[in-house]
C-alpha cells in the first residue's frame, strides 16, 4: 500500500505563484508514474502533469504548459507541482496520483493511489 500526503494549497492572486508537495509513504518503490490532477464542482477530474519516477516523460495539459512545473524527489519520497504565473481558471481542487505504470499515466483511471487532495484558489 502507499499513502499519498498533498500540502501547499491555499489562496493565491492572479500571477502569482503556489508550490504544491505530496508525501508519498509505504510501497513507495513500487511507483512509477507520479502525478497531480484537479477537479472542478460537476467537471470530470482532469491530468495537470505526469512524470515518471525517474523523473522524465513529464506530460503537461496544454492550458499550464510553460507555467507549472512537475518534478520528483526520490530520495525524499515526495511530488512537486509548482505553480507560477496561476489564473483564475487554475482553481480547483489538486490531487496527486501514483501508479505503478502498467498504463500510460494520462487518465484518472491508471491511478491507483489518491491523496486527500488540496484546494487551490486563485482570485483575479
Amino acid at each position: 500500500q502507499v499513502q499519498l500526503v498533498e500540502s501547499g494549497g491555499g489562496l493565491v492572486q492572479a500571477g502569482g505563484s503556489l508550490r504544491l508537495s505530496c508525501a508519498a509513504s509505504g510501497r513507495t518503490q513500487s511507483l512509477y508514474w507520479k502525478a497531480w490532477f484537479r477537479q472542478v464542482p460537476g467537471h470530470e477530474r482532469e491530468l495537470v502533469a505526469r512524470i515518471n519516477r525517474n523523473g522524465e516523460d513529464a506530460y503537461y495539459r496544454d492550458s499550464v504548459k510553460g507555467r507549472f512545473t512537475i518534478s520528483t524527489d526520490s530520495a525524499k519520497n515526495e511530488i512537486y507541482l509548482q505553480m507560477n504565473s496561476v489564473k483564475p481558471d487554475d482553481t480547483a481542487f489538486y490531487l496527486c496520483a501514483a501508479d505503478g505504470g502498467l498504463h500510460s499515466g494520462l487518465t484518472p483511471g491508471d491511478y491507483l493511489y489518491w491523496g486527500q487532495g488540496t484546494q487551490v484558489t486563485v482570485s483575479s
